[in-house]
């Protein structure tokens, strides 16, 4: 399954790449793409082993507003 997130809060490189190190810690995760300059991501996952729901959870838990799009 492929989810798309708006992602709020992100102001560089090292924002994407501790969204992108949040996401790739659950299991499930297929790919991650960030787009800093968008404020969005997209993930590809196994929905057999993580939601979309959990995944934007482990965005806010490293300190960024998100939501599924």
């Amino acid at each position: 399954m492929k989810k798309q997130f708006a992602i709020n809060g992100m102001s560089c490189n090292h924002c994407v790449a501790t969204v992108e190190k949040a996401i790739n810690q659950l299991e499930g995760i297929n790919k991650v793409k960030i787009d800093l300059k968008k404020n969005q991501g997209v993930v590809k996952f196994d929905e057999a082993q993580v939601s979309a729901d959990q995944i934007a959870a482990a965005v806010t838990a490293a300190g960024y507003e998100t939501e599924v799009i």
